[in-house]
């Protein structure tokens, strides 16, 4: 193999640049040529690839975002489409790709695979809903910028003797709302995985109140409804009055936390490894601190399970 390329695709996430850099410059110290390819798969079936070289990816570690840009597209999702983008690499000698984003771009991924290029998956997302790894790059960044927003505004609660809502992403998977909860000390947590009721809700924010407590912290993802239709129940069932935060696209953004560089450096090195074995089809990821690949015909498509104990551990240290 001589010529690897690298895209992302779909939402963007804090540490995509610093997987960027670590594909380009381990394919450049392994005597490879890097290409770049812009707009996702949008610009690869448009031929949106340019060579990168040691430089073309200086000073992004730090960045969010990505440098290469991203864009989702429909007509990729066909066959014609998928040809279309293995006919672009191919009449660049290239072959093999590298895929940052999240559960839609393994399988545009794996679909790849399936037609005969390799593709390496890396998991690019805040949601943290990608199966087969710990954590995906950019939930580390996501996760502090909100728990940053709770301690924010818990100041303001506690200054008004108000109840917050605070929305953040999470459409299928409740992972940002159920770490920064728990870091942020909320009283409660509402996710996709665990169905509530407003009475018991109302039954842990009035314990607190009847001890004293001047504020509350409601955290809710997405995926469970908005934190509009949550206010509006609480206020018609229980005459609750609430404020609202939605915390929205400022999750994404930001620079990259440490540990987010360092594991998309680490996960970026392994695909090169992996494509000079003459491997495709893989879906990189960390599981208890090892980088792992698995199979990403497996992976796409799919999410791990919750961890069970965390949101029992948030139950128990809301009371």
């Amino acid at each position: 193999m001589k010529k690897i390329a690298v895209l992302t695709s779909g939402g963007d996430s804090p540490g995509m640049n610093a997987a960027i850099r670590a594909v380009v410059r381990k394919g450049i110290f392994s005597g490879l040529e890097v290409y770049g390819v812009y707009q996702g798969y949008q610009g690869l079936m448009q031929g949106q690839i340019k060579k990168l070289e040691v430089g073309s990816v200086g000073d992004i570690i730090h960045r969010g975002g990505t440098m290469l840009y991203t864009a989702r597209s429909e007509e990729f999702k066909t066959d014609e489409g998928q040809y279309k983008a293995i006919s672009q690499l191919k009449a660049l000698g290239i072959e093999g790709l590298v895929v940052i984003g999240g559960d839609g771009s393994y399988q545009g991924a794996a679909k790849l695979t399936e037609k005969g290029f390799p593709c390496i998956g890396l998991p690019g997302t805040i949601d943290n809903d990608i199966a087969g790894t710990d954590y995906t790059i950019g939930f580390d960044t996501a996760l502090n910028t909100v728990v940053d927003a709770i301690d924010k505004i818990r100041d303001t609660a506690t200054s008004h003797d108000r109840t917050f809502i605070i929305e953040v992403m999470g459409r299928r998977a409740g992972d940002i709302a159920l770490w920064s909860g728990l870091a942020g000390g909320a009283e409660t947590i509402l996710i996709p995985e665990h169905p509530h009721e407003l009475e018991e809700m109302m039954e842990r924010l009035n314990s607190g109140i009847s001890r004293g407590k001047k504020h509350s912290i409601i955290v809710l993802a997405e995926g469970v409804g908005s934190a509009d239709d949550l206010a509006g129940e609480l206020m018609g069932k229980f005459g609750l009055e609430t404020r609202i935060s939605v915390l929205g696209h400022i999750q994404r953004g930001g620079k990259p936390t440490g540990r987010d560089r360092v594991l998309a450096s680490r996960l970026g090195a392994k695909a090169v490894e992996l494509l000079l074995e003459g491997k495709g089809g893989r879906a990189i990821g960390i599981i208890k601190e090892q980088i792992v690949d698995l199979d990403l015909q497996e992976i796409a498509g799919k999410k791990d399970p919750l961890p069970e104990n965390l949101y029992i551990l948030s139950q128990e240290l809301s009371i």
